[in-house]
Formats: C-alpha cells, sequence, structure tokens
C-alpha cells in the first residue's frame, strides 16, 4: 500500500503541477490521511463492514450485477427499473476503493476485481457500455432511443453512467494502482470523445457527472482530448432549440437540465439539484483547468444564489419534491422539504472546489454544515437504511403522509444510498489542503496527514473530539526547522455567522473569543477569509492549539422565507438539533422554545452511537380532547442531533420552533 500512496503522490504532482494552470489550491489526498477519529473513524468503517456489503449484495439481488452478465452474452432482458442502474455498481466500487486505502481487505479487493472483470466483459467492442442497450440492441429500454444516444439529452443517463464509471475507475486506480477499470473507463472515454465535440454530435448531457468524471481521467493521463469534451459538454447547454422557453415548466422550457441557457449566462441555482451540483463542481473544474473567466464568474454567481436564497438551515438543497429541484428565491418549505440527499453530496463537491478556487473559509463552512447534518442524516447509524429525502419536520403521518418518516434499506432508484457508499470514505481527503507553504486546517478530524512543504516532508496530528467539545490541539512534526504558515478555519458559527450571507443568522450574538496558544503560550494572530494565519518557523513537537466557543445558540431565518418567521433552530458548534418524539413524551410539534429558555448540555455515550443533547424547561401545548381545552405546561425539552432522528422507529419530528405562541391549528379528527 505504501508503494500505492507514494506512486500516486508523484502521479498527482507530476499532472497537476506540471499544467499551466489548476486551482491555486489542492487538497491533501485522501491516502495521506490517517483517521483516529470518534465521531467520523467509526462512521467510516461501519460504511466498510456494513454499507459496501450490504450495497454490493443489493446489488447483486436486484438484477444489477445481472444486467452486465447478460449484456456480456447479448442474451436475456434488462432486469431491472433505470437505464442508469449500472450506475449503483460503479459508484460501490469508487467507495469500496476509497474504503481500501483506509481498511485493507484482500477479500473485498478479490470481490472488486470480479466485479471489475464482470464490468469489462459487457463493454462493447469499441468501448460502448450501456447493459440496457447492450443486453438486446433490438429491444432497448424505452428511455433509451434506437440509437446510441438518440435521448441522452432528456432521459437515456448514457453519459451519466459513463461519467460514474469514469469516477469509479479514478478511485481504483487511485487507492490500489491497478489499470483493469481504468482501462475500461479509458476506452469509453476514448468513444465518448470520438462521437461527441466541434463537428461532430452536440448534445448538453440530460444528466450531468460525465463532465467531472473526464476531468478526472484527464488528471490522470494527461489526455487533452478529455478536458476539452469535458469543456464541450458545459458549453453545449442552453443552445438546444427543442423547449419551450415560455411555457413556465420546467420540465419543457429546459431548466430541470440546467439547458435554457449558456452557464455563462445563468445567474441562479436551478433545475434539479443533484445535476446542478454535478454541473457546477465541473464548472469549477474547467475554470480551474482552462482559466476561463467567463465560467469562474458564473460559478461565483451561482453559489452565492444558492447560499444566500435555496439553502436549508441544515446545509440541504433542493426544496421542491416536483423535479427533485431548487426552487424560486427562498422557497424554502419545511413541510414538504424534498432535499434529497444525493443533492447534499453534490454541494459538498461543489464547495470544496470553490474553496480550491478561492481559499475562503466560507465554502468550507457550508461543505461543514452539509457533511455534519444534511449528508449524515441520509443514512441510519446501522449503515444499512436510508432516506432518499431529508425532512424538515415530520407532524404526523396522516398530515404528511408523503414524507419519509421512517428509512429504508434500498430503494428502486437506489443512487443515494450508493453516492453515501463513495463521500463516506473518501472524507479524509477533505480535512487538509495546500499552496506552496501554506497549509489550511479545513476539518477538525482526529489523525495524522504526511504533506511535503518545500519539498521537506511534515506530519501534523489532530487530536480533539469535536463536534462535542471545541478544544482542537495540532502537534506539527517537520524533519527539521520550516517556515511555513499553517492557517486553520476559525468557522462561521464561531464567528457570529450562522452561514455564509443572511439567509441565517444567529439570534443573539457571541463575543467569546477563539483563544489560540503556540506551545501554551496565548498569541494574537490575524484572521484572513476566515482562517487564523499563523507563521513561523515550526520545530518538531511544537503544538498548536484552538479553542471554539461551543455555545448552544438561536438560528433565525430572513424574513423572506415566510414560514420560518417567529422561529428558532438550535445550534451548537457545526451541528443543529431537532426535537424527536421519543425525547419528548410522544410528540414534537406541540413545543415553544421562548428567547429566555436557557440550556444544559450532557453527552450521552450510550444513545444514539454518543449524542451531546440539549435540554430545557419550556412550554408546551397540550390539548384535552375530552374537555375540549388548550393549554400550556411546562416541560423538559430534549434535542438531540438532527442526523440522528428516525433510528428509533416512526413519529414526529421538528427542526423549527415557535419562538412564541402566535396561532393554534385546527384540524379535522384523524382517522
Amino acid at each position: 500500500m505504501k508503494k500505492v500512496i507514494l506512486s500516486f503522490s508523484v502521479l498527482w504532482s507530476a499532472l497537476t503541477y506540471g499544467q499551466n494552470k489548476d486551482y491555486p489550491i489542492r487538497a491533501v489526498p485522501f491516502t495521506q490521511v490517517a483517521l483516529s477519529d470518534n465521531f467520523w473513524l467509526p462512521r467510516i468503517k461501519i460504511n466498510h463492514t456494513v454499507t459496501i456489503p450490504a450495497s454490493f449484495e443489493r446489488c447483486e439481488k436486484t438484477g444489477r450485477v445481472k444486467n452486465f452478465e447478460m449484456a456480456a452474452t447479448h442474451t436475456g432482458k434488462f432486469c431491472t427499473v433505470y437505464p442508469f442502474d449500472d450506475t449503483d455498481i460503479y459508484k460501490t466500487i469508487e467507495g469500496a476503493s476509497y474504503s481500501l486505502s483506509l481498511f485493507p481487505d484482500g477479500k473485498l479487493t478479490a470481490y472488486i476485481d470480479s466485479l471489475i472483470n464482470i464490468v469489462g466483459k459487457a463493454q462493447e467492442p469499441d468501448g460502448y457500455l450501456y447493459t440496457a442497450r447492450t443486453i438486446n440492441p433490438a429491444e432497448v429500454h424505452p428511455w433509451a432511443g434506437k440509437q446510441r444516444w438518440e435521448k441522452e439529452r432528456e432521459l437515456s443517463h448514457e453519459l451519466y453512467n459513463a461519467g460514474h464509471l469514469y469516477e469509479a475507475a479514478a478511485a481504483h486506480f487511485i487507492s490500489t494502482g491497478k489499470r483493469n477499470l481504468l482501462n475500461i473507463a479509458l476506452k469509453n472515454a476514448d468513444l465518448v470523445c470520438s462521437v461527441f465535440g466541434p463537428g461532430k454530435l452536440h448534445v448538453a448531457p440530460g444528466h450531468e457527472v460525465v463532465e467531472m468524471g473526464l476531468v478526472k481521467l484527464y488528471r490522470i493521463t494527461g489526455k487533452p482530448e478529455y478536458l476539452q469534451t469535458a469543456k464541450f459538454f458545459i458549453e453545449e447547454r442552453g443552445h438546444y432549440k427543442g423547449y419551450d422557453s415560455t411555457s413556465g415548466d420546467e420540465w419543457k422550457n429546459g431548466s430541470y437540465w440546467q439547458d435554457d441557457k449558456p452557464v455563462t449566462e445563468q445567474q441562479e441555482a436551478e433545475g434539479h439539484a443533484v445535476r446542478a451540483g454535478y454541473l457546477y463542481s465541473a464548472m469549477a473544474d474547467v475554470a480551474a483547468l482552462t482559466g476561463d473567466t467567463a465560467l469562474l464568474a458564473a460559478v461565483d454567481r451561482i453559489w452565492a444564489n444558492m447560499v444566500s436564497k435555496k439553502m436549508y438551515v441544515q446545509g440541504s438543497i433542493g426544496a421542491v419534491g416536483n423535479g427533485e429541484r431548487f426552487g424560486g428565491n427562498y422557497e424554502l418549505p419545511n413541510a414538504t422539504a424534498y432535499n434529497e440527499t444525493c443533492a447534499a453530496i453534490a454541494s459538498v463537491f461543489f464547495n470544496e472546489r470553490m474553496f480550491l478556487l478561492h481559499g475562503d473559509s466560507k465554502y468550507i463552512d457550508v461543505l461543514e454544515k452539509t457533511l455534519y447534518n444534511g449528508f449524515i442524516s441520509g443514512v441510519g447509524l446501522d449503515g444499512k437504511s436510508f432516506f432518499y429525502t431529508n425532512a424538515m419536520q415530520i407532524k404526523n403521518s396522516f398530515t404528511h403522509p408523503d414524507m419519509e418518516a421512517s428509512r429504508s434499506g434500498w430503494f428502486t432508484c437506489s443512487c443515494c444510498p450508493t453516492n453515501v457508499v463513495r463521500l463516506m470514505p473518501s472524507i479524509p481527503g477533505y480535512v487538509y489542503a495546500q499552496k506552496d507553504n501554506d497549509v489550511f486546517v479545513n476539518l477538525f478530524i482526529s489523525g495524522s496527514a504526511t504533506l511535503t512543504v518545500n519539498n521537506k516532508p511534515l506530519q501534523i496530528t489532530q487530536q480533539n473530539n469535536y463536534p462535542w467539545d471545541g478544544n482542537l490541539a495540532f502537534t506539527l512534526n517537520p524533519a527539521a526547522g520550516q517556515n511555513f504558515t499553517l492557517k486553520v478555519r476559525i468557522p462561521g458559527w464561531a464567528q457570529n455567522t450562522a452561514i455564509p450571507g443572511n439567509l441565517y443568522t444567529f439570534g443573539e450574538a457571541n463575543n467569546a473569543k477563539v483563544v489560540i496558544t503556540i506551545n501554551g503560550q496565548p498569541i494574537d494572530y490575524t484572521v484572513i477569509n476566515g482562517y487564523a494565519v499563523l507563521n513561523k518557523v515550526w520545530k518538531k513537537g511544537d503544538v498548536v492549539t484552538v479553542n471554539l466557543p461551543m455555545q448552544v445558540r438561536r438560528v433565525v431565518a430572513s424574513a423572506n422565507i415566510k414560514e420560518d418567521i417567529g422561529k428558532v433552530a438550535l445550534q451548537r458548534g457545526p451541528i443543529m438539533y431537532c426535537a424527536e418524539w421519543a425525547d419528548n413524551n410522544g410528540r414534537a410539534s406541540n413545543i415553544v422554545v421562548p428567547g429566555t429558555a436557557a440550556f444544559t448540555t450532557q453527552f450521552k455515550p450510550a444513545m444514539l452511537n454518543g449524542i451531546m443533547v440539549l435540554q430545557s424547561p419550556v412550554p408546551v401545548v397540550n390539548i384535552d380532547s375530552v374537555a375540549n381545552t388548550v393549554n400550556t405546561v411546562t416541560q423538559t425539552f430534549t434535542a438531540i442531533p438532527y442526523y440522528a432522528w428516525a433510528n428509533r422507529g416512526k413519529g414526529e419530528m421538528m427542526l423549527w420552533f415557535p419562538a412564541r405562541i402566535k396561532d393554534i391549528d385546527l384540524v379535522a379528527n384523524e382517522p
């Protein structure tokens, strides 16, 4: 494994820095970061021991593997529902590959190789790989069209499948050093590049991701056609004349596909939220690699719109169920919030790239908010139950019959579980970043990282109990005295910023100072772009400590979000809190959190795999149906981290609480 890590480091350095243009900042690769963390490491281990095996097993039981086997022999009938079901295998291989770099596993390695062999046999001689057509070209999936790529813009997902193949191949190659899946991907990518481009077939991919995948193959091979084709696909958007731009129907005017206007003219985050996040990530990649200033301006503009007008307080995006899409500005309903888990993952990809472009901590603030809340809410603590959508409130099954109040082991469209599989073990790659002799500490996750600064080795070891405790320690071990700048992110939530922009703000200011010491001595420091800038000649064993204030904070929404006027949400550190029925006498929708409420905190190691709970005596509304009366009583209110809800059965959950009683809804008797 050490040889693989070394070869990848050399490869990355040669390709990334041998190019004329690229991200000015680079992430420290996941292969160079080893975790010893009490929060993320157990989740990544569960992903390895439970989620990945369950995903592969479900791919077999549902016929996803069989589709590839039938494609290899051109016999049988496509046996799953969607033509993009191939991607569930690719994404699980991707996640398993990341996981192998953390937990070497001979049995898993052999199984992945056996699957890659099956995938390779299903590939057609010219590189085409799409089981929904290859099994029987005379009887294709109804979404696919009679000819290759005939319905790519609308439904076929041929290029979407290819993109996830490329991403899986890149992860597998980087993690293992093997080329078996990479060779399959390169053969397919060469075909794609020969078919699409100037003077060839013109199309904007219906579901973006191929663009990101092509960029990853470009980074591995240096082949310019891959980057050129990624840029071509991005620039194809907004030129199709088949949509009725006056209909107001997103399914017809192209905004659902981010295809209603050229990307450089787009002003807002629009359409299907997952597709959008993948597109914006690819736009950032291509902007960095080509120096395209128009693309750069577009992603800056779109990001600002998304964060300041279209994001939920716990980091989720994609409010509208019809089309799984962004709504209008400030269209953020609670009762019908969609918040696809895949959209949270796409947002992580997008925000990481925005940080690499600009080096501003605000992007990591959003990424962190999403990771600790909107992302891990999508997977149960057991590692094998999932949410496709992530609710903002559940009052009861009668008034909200369409909301997911309990988790599922799998879905007919199981993009979210397999997307969880691939993001979870890649998290070590989001912790650190580097620009020349600047070392960025972005996430606070215990473990050690090995870097090279000014051609000299450096090890950084983090020790903390984050996110429950704000005391952070960093031990620096350079090979010899080294002068470099350590940039430690001071989270926005520790600087009175609930989220970048003014969509959500803290209800009261917190003036507690973030204290930093070096070798036990408090220091004065400067904050630039959200980072404490610590520059000195560092020596072996130097210890930096950072003390982040961890008070319970009330969050209030912009008055433009009409549903949240007069309500508060609760945050401690990066964690958003909710009330669940199990801790609050069977109800959660009757709780009032006045401005005078004072909270106590307690860590409960045996509860929900170990959580910090918040408690306060607050008014709750009681209804006496016999006496036909309504009154309030004081009750101990218990709040748990939002990510942990729906692990103890089905019942009410609330994230936004009224600060005072203004009205009472009267509803008909429940059946």
